[in-house]
C-alpha cells in the first residue's frame, strides 16, 4: 500500500464522514441538533429531539457514507489483503470525519452508524452479534450508550471465532481500536450513567422492567 494511493483514500473518506447527516438534515429544517437535547449530532440526539423520520434519515446518511467511502477505497484493487486495508482505513477516515467534521466546526456524532456502515462492507458477518448484543443491553438497561460500547466490544471475542485466516491479528487490532474509541466518544455517557443522569429509553427497556417487578 502506497502513500500515493492511501493519503487520498484517507482525504476522500474523512470528507465523507465529514458530510453528518443530522446537520445536513437539521439545515434544512432550519435546525442544529447541537443546540438541543444531549447538544450530540448523531442518530440518538436526533430521534429524541426531531422524531423517528428525521433521526431515520440521519442514520441512512450516515452508514452510506462509510459504505461509499469503503466501497471507493477497495473498487478496483485486485489484491484482497492491500483491499481490505485500504477498506479498513478509508472506514477509519469516515469514522473520524464523523466525529470531527471539517465542515461542522469539528463537532459531529459518536461513530457508531458510520462504524456500522464500514463494518458492514468489510466484515458483515459480525453485525448479526453486534445487533444481538445491542438490543439485548438496550431492552435491559434502556441505554444507548452502553449498548453501543457492549456491541462494539463484542466484536473483541468474535476475532477468535470467525474464520478470519490471515488476517486474524489484523482484526483483533481492529476491534480493540474499535472498542475503546467508542469508549472514548461515550465518555460523557459514561459519566451520566455514574451520576444517574442519563436517559434511558424505557419503552425498549422490557427485559430490565420484567426483572424489577419479580423482585
Amino acid at each position: 500500500m502506497s502513500g500515493e494511493t492511501l493519503l487520498p483514500t484517507l482525504l476522500v473518506a474523512y470528507l465523507l464522514g465529514s458530510l453528518s447527516g443530522s446537520l445536513i438534515l437539521g439545515r434544512l429544517r432550519g435546525i442544529d441538533v447541537r443546540k438541543l437535547g444531549s447538544g450530540n449530532a448523531g442518530g440518538t440526539n436526533a430521534f429524541r429531539t426531531q422524531g423517528w423520520r428525521f433521526a431515520l434519515g440521519v442514520v441512512l446518511i450516515d452508514v452510506a457514507k462509510a459504505v461509499i467511502a469503503v466501497w471507493w477505497a477497495e473498487h478496483g484493487v485486485m489484491n484482497e489483503s492491500v483491499a481490505l486495508r485500504l477498506g479498513m482505513a478509508a472506514g477509519a477516515a469516515a469514522v473520524l470525519g464523523h466525529v470531527w467534521p471539517i465542515f461542522f466546526g469539528f463537532k459531529g456524532g459518536k461513530g457508531a452508524a458510520t462504524l456500522i456502515g464500514a463494518l458492514g462492507m468489510l466484515w458483515p458477518m459480525v453485525l448479526l452479534p453486534l445487533v444481538v448484543v445491542w438490543l439485548l443491553v438496550m431492552m435491559l438497561t434502556g441505554y444507548v450508550g452502553l449498548a453501543t460500547m457492549l456491541a462494539g466490544a463484542v466484536m473483541i471475542p468474535m476475532v477468535f471465532i470467525a474464520d478470519l485466516g490471515d488476517e486474524r491479528m489484523l482484526w483483533l487490532g481492529a476491534a480493540c481500536a474499535i472498542a475503546a474509541f467508542l469508549i472514548f466518544t461515550h465518555r460523557a455517557n459514561i459519566a451520566r450513567m455514574r451520576t444517574g443522569n442519563e436517559n434511558r429509553f424505557e419503552r425498549i427497556r422490557v427485559i430490565g422492567r420484567w426483572l424489577e417487578r419479580r423482585r
